[in-house]
């Protein structure tokens, strides 16, 4: 029975010649207990949608139909929870809860509204911190909060609006299953909106996509036959699941290509290179790295790394015993839990944190400070707002190839700003670009420095899925052709993978250290449609997850506990393989 009908939809905002056209024609139908994910990209108009369902916003045409009922505004059959928690700074967990319940139930007595409420705190696992405001509690617990006072208002139909786009990869797929039970248990009708494929899939019925505005429109449906409960480790191993993310996945990407296809007018990279010291000129020290080197194997060696940071209680270590040799052109991923040192290494590494024990070798020498033969990507790109995006990859491409004439500098600079998609951009302020654009910048200023050591720290951090699948694949793309020694700092599993030749995985901290170290034995160049069609890629896939949950909540998994991990995809591998060969 269809519960919420959406009928000709659409949203213009402004008037002509002005007028903006979000969403146009969005035709729907959701089934009473159905859980339906709409996946699409940032400013495809997935708020707008969500929004035109929750009564927030009037449709420009067609409408929303509730029950045969059009809707005219909200109400309290649908209860909404957006990626922003909109908690009351000054109530409690309780206060915050309780604040809904009295306003929907206002007619039942108040030990009734009381029971309401302390029903659904203890849902979310909150029971512990119900007398704590929300300035006392983490991003994930204010997110329970939310979806516990839309809850409480026992809603027929939840919508979601990206509630947990805001949250960590590792914290987003401890909610995801926190979310998969209650929302079993409570057989609400829901539509969530996300920009992740793996949430969709774990969670829903149905996914549909929602093509890139203007005039956005919703794409095909992917019915989703698999079993609950769905682990998500297990799902790795299922047919299913790897057909049908694969499905999803190789739409989503052929959309957003075409939406953010390149020109062809590509500029050709001059044959320059970084500052000469054959002809001994006096140059300052930053710069005193920045020739070529002819070393190979142990590149760059990081040799029994320690960092003890003094507090209050003592001295703490957080990084103990850090070893590990990497060759010229390896392309290192670091992972593991919040809290292991993993930007700590990388921020020592940049010669940005001083190292309290141990060392750091870069092509033979020691890294004692920062300079432009490492290159730094940051989770915010840090750029010179009142610049362009030119002038802020030019600042520093200026002083490492002062020998090159100006022309050449401006190839150098527009070359790598259209391989990262910013040619129609480059002239426009830093201030004025979207965050996915500012990250394009701070990857192509790195780039444009030639640098000896490419440090990347969680760089897709705060972009949503779709525009950080569109940057991997174009980081990837230049890295092809740099072959830069490079080290990226992520807590996405398949980002791991799809960029490293190596996955170093990070024990828990303090006292972290290396916790194992995988081979990924895929072929290059990759891209993320590639591997998803790749017979082993879920085999290095399980293993990280695996490697992550045996480290889950602080735990210290045993030797030979994560010698099972690994010995388990190499079992996989060899099984696939030899299936292969018959």
């Amino acid at each position: 029975m269809t519960i919420l009908e959406i009928s000709k939809l659409s949203v213009h905002f402004g008037e002509e010649p002005n007028c903006h056209e979000v969403l146009t024609d969005i035709e729907l139908d959701v089934a009473e207990g159905e859980f339906v994910a709409i996946v699409g990209f940032s400013g495809s108009g997935k708020t707008t949608l969500i929004s035109a369902l929750a009564g927030l916003i009037k449709p420009t045409k067609g409408g929303v139909i509730y029950r045969g009922r059009e809707i005219d505004g909200p109400g309290p059959e649908r209860g909404v929870v957006f990626q922003s928690y909109s908690l009351m700074p000054w109530l409690t967990v309780e206060g915050n809860v309780a604040l809904a319940v009295d306003q929907v139930f206002s007619d039942k007595p108040v030990t009734e509204r009381k029971e309401i409420v302390t029903r659904y705190i203890e849902m979310v696992g909150l029971d512990h911190a119900k007398n704590r405001k929300p300035a006392e509690l983490s991003g994930g617990m204010r997110q329970r909060v939310a979806v516990a006072r839309a809850l409480a208002m026992q809603p027929e139909i939840l919508l979601m609006d990206e509630p947990l786009s805001a949250l960590d990869a590792l914290n987003r797929a401890k909610l995801q299953d926190e979310f998969s039970d209650i929302c079993q248990r409570e057989k609400k009708t829901i539509v969530l909106i996300t920009n992740d494929v793996d949430e969709a899939i774990l969670l829903a019925d149905r996914i549909i996509p929602l093509k890139p505005g203007p005039n956005a429109t919703l794409g095909p449906d992917f019915k989703v036959d698999i079993p609950r409960p769905r682990d998500r480790t297990a799902l790795n191993d299922d047919e299913d699941f790897i057909k049908l993310r694969a499905a999803v996945t190789d739409y989503l990407i052929d959309v957003g290509a075409a939406r953010t296809e390149d020109s062809d007018d590509v500029v050709e990279l001059p044959n320059i290179v970084p500052m000469d010291f054959s002809k001994g000129e006096k140059l300052p020290a930053a710069y005193e790295e920045a020739s070529k080197s002819s070393k190979q194997e142990g590149f760059l060696h990081f040799s029994d790394l320690k960092k003890v940071y003094p507090t209050p209680k003592g001295p703490l270590t957080v990084v103990d015993g850090f070893d590990m040799k990497i060759n010229k052109g390896e392309f290192v991923t670091l992972i593991g839990h919040s809290g292991c040192g993993k930007s700590t290494v990388l921020s020592m590494a940049a010669g940005l944190n001083e190292i309290t024990e141990g060392g750091i070798i870069l092509d033979g020498r020691h890294i004692t400070s920062a300079s432009p033969d490492k290159a730094v990507v940051f989770q915010a790109p840090n750029l010179m707002p009142w610049l362009t995006a030119y002038d802020n990859v030019a600042l520093g491409v200026d002083k490492v190839y002062p020998e090159a004439s100006k022309g050449e500098r401006h190839d150098v600079v527009e070359y790598y700003l259209t391989k990262l998609g910013l040619k129609d951009s480059m002239h426009r302020k830093a201030d004025d670009l979207s965050n996915g654009m500012k990250q394009r910048v701070g990857i192509a200023r790195a780039f444009a420095l030639s640098p000896k050591l490419l440090l990347l720290d969680e760089p897709f951090g705060m972009l949503d899925s779709l525009t950080r699948w569109e940057l991997q694949d174009l980081l990837m793309d230049v890295w092809k052709r740099t072959q830069v020694t490079a080290i990226c700092v992520t807590h996405d599993v398949d980002e791991a993978i799809l960029l490293a030749d190596r996955v170093v995985m990070m024990s828990n901290g303090p006292n972290a250290k290396i916790g194992n170290i995988m081979e990924v034995d895929l072929p290059r160049p990759r891209s993320r449609k590639a591997l998803l069609n790749h017979p082993d890629y879920y085999a290095y896939r399980e293993e990280l997850l695996e490697f992550l949950e045996a480290y889950e909540g602080g735990a210290n998994p045993s030797e030979d506990q994560l010698a099972a991990i690994k010995e388990k995809r190499a079992a996989r591998l060899a099984r696939q393989r030899s299936a292969a060969a018959e």
